[in-house]
């Protein structure tokens, strides 16, 4: 049988390589920031983990800043932080 290779994604915070199901995808579109919890979304994307420690790394080193080559607003980081706590109430919640 052929074993399928799982693609690995590096987190802008913790700057670890990991599962690329793992992260959390955030992509540029014509100077437009979003989350995309598909990760098919067309666009230029960077990953972060799903935890705010590793999402406060990256703000603080700026991280998205250097993936996309342009700042990026405090409203993405406020999105993120809810999609992060979305993520983790549901988990709880299993």
């Amino acid at each position: 049988m052929h074993v399928k290779k799982v693609p690995l994604r590096k987190c802008t915070g913790c700057q670890t390589m990991k599962n690329k199901n793992e992260l959390l995808r955030v992509v540029r579109e014509s100077k437009e920031f979003s989350v995309d919890t598909t990760t098919k979304k067309a666009g230029r994307g960077a990953y972060v983990c799903k935890n705010t420690v590793c999402l406060e790394k990256a703000q603080k080193s700026k991280g998205f800043e250097r993936s996309f080559k342009s700042p990026v607003s405090k409203n993405l980081y406020e999105c993120l932080k809810a999609e992060i706590s979305v993520i983790t109430e549901g988990n709880l919640n299993e």
